[in-house]
Parts: C-alpha cells; sequence; structure tokens
C-alpha cells in the first residue's frame, strides 16, 4: 500500500513531536530530582545513635532507588528446618517493614539450604507466607562448606520500596 506524502510528513511530525515531547519529560525529570530522589547507595533503615566510628564489613540492607537488598539471615539457635524457616522468613520481613517493603514486593530470593533433604520441609513453611499476586523468582542451592553459624537455612531477598 503506498503512502503519499502528506501521510509520510504527518507520520513523521508524529514521530518527531513524540520525540521531543520524551526528551522534554527526561530533562523536567533530571531537573526535579533532589538529594533524596537521585540514585545512591543508601541504608534504609534510620542511622544508628551514636554513628559507628568504622562501618561494619557489611549491611543488613541496602537500598538503591526503589529497590532493597537484604543481606542473608540464619537461625542460630537448635531446632528444626521448619522453626528454622520460619525464624528467617520473619526476621527478613521486620527488615523489610523497616525499609518500607513487604513480603508481597520480594521480587527475588536466594534460600541457602544446609542440606537438601530439607527441601520439601522448607518449602511446606514457605507456602503458608503471602507473596503477592505474582510469586518472587527463587533459586535454592546446598552450598558445599554448609551455611555458617550451623543454621540449616540461610535467606536473602531483593525487594522493592
Amino acid at each position: 500500500m503506498k503512502q503519499s506524502r502528506r501521510g509520510i510528513f504527518t507520520g513523521t511530525a508524529q514521530v518527531a513531536a513524540a520525540a521531543a515531547g520524551g526528551a522534554l519529560l527526561a530533562a523536567q525529570a533530571a531537573q526535579a530530582q533532589t538529594p533524596q530522589t537521585r540514585l545512591e547507595k543508601r541504608s534504609p533503615y534510620p542511622p544508628p545513635s551514636p554513628a559507628p566510628a568504622k562501618p561494619s564489613m557489611y549491611s543488613s540492607a541496602v537500598a538503591y532507588g526503589n529497590m532493597v537488598f537484604l543481606s542473608g539471615v540464619g537461625a542460630h539457635f537448635p531446632g528444626t528446618i521448619e522453626e528454622h524457616t520460619k525464624h528467617v522468613i520473619a526476621e527478613l520481613e521486620q527488615n523489610l517493614i523497616l525499609a518500607g517493603s513487604s513480603l508481597q514486593k520480594v521480587l527475588k530470593i536466594n534460600v541457602y539450604l544446609n542440606d537438601l533433604k530439607d527441601y520439601d520441609a522448607m518449602n511446606a513453611v514457605y507456602r503458608t507466607y503471602d507473596w503477592g499476586d505474582v510469586a518472587p523468582v527463587r533459586t535454592t542451592v546446598s552450598p558445599a562448606a554448609g551455611i555458617p553459624g550451623n543454621s540449616l537455612i540461610e535467606i536473602d531477598m531483593i525487594a522493592y520500596i
């Protein structure tokens, strides 16, 4: 189907106008950024009081934009895989809430099991939580060297705020 010169011009003008509008919106967004909205690595939690003289080796959570990354949490007490799984997810949920997020906003989960024989029992507990309408993606592995602190499970998460 042939297109008239006028149709070509109209289509080209619409594309140019859309591109100009997109550039204008991007420029306005860049100008509207404040120190709070600029993308930077930060702690999502209130600063400790008094502030430590030297930062620790790792953070329990780091936010970047509207993303929050939670470090691995284990259960360092005697117990079953079910008890450890409940404890770990409860602690991670509290960390998400402190960061302004929730289990329903989790995007990615890494589960580390001390023994893969615990997979089904861990999943039975895991399924009892509300992960939202779209379940997070998940990887489950059993590290060859085990999990530090004799925990049966360790979990880390990535969520949005």
